[in-house]
């Protein structure tokens, strides 16, 4: 077992790259090579839209704020504290906040590979 104490606390990395205030980190990664699955904390400030293609399966939990998510489907939602997300591989995904979000997330990928 490892525990990580209070990762809610923590500063996230701004992510390089996206034109959109956007953070992220990696927290946690198994040690299967052959199927790693990773998880930290995404956070989106209120701005620039980012729209992400998964090249892995991932779930998302919404721990803090307000997302309004839409897929390449068309498909929007507005997804608050307590709300889950499955992201099949493939997905093309757009993030936007009327304010800020904070997502918990776990993807079948290794660290840093997002």
């Amino acid at each position: 077992m490892r525990h990580f104490q209070k990762i809610t606390e923590k500063a996230l990395p701004r992510m390089e790259g996206v034109d959109a205030a956007a953070f992220l980190d990696d927290f946690v990664v198994s040690e299967d090579t052959e199927k790693p699955i990773t998880s930290g904390l995404f956070r989106l400030e209120k701005g620039n839209q980012l729209t992400y293609t998964y090249t892995y399966h991932e779930m998302k939990l919404i721990i803090d704020g307000e997302f309004k998510i839409a897929d390449e489907t068309g498909t929007e939602v507005i997804e608050t504290t307590g709300d889950l997300l499955y992201f099949p591989k493939g997905s093309t995904i757009t993030f936007s906040t009327p304010d800020y979000g904070v997502g918990f997330f776990c993807g079948q990928r290794g660290k840093d590979e997002a």
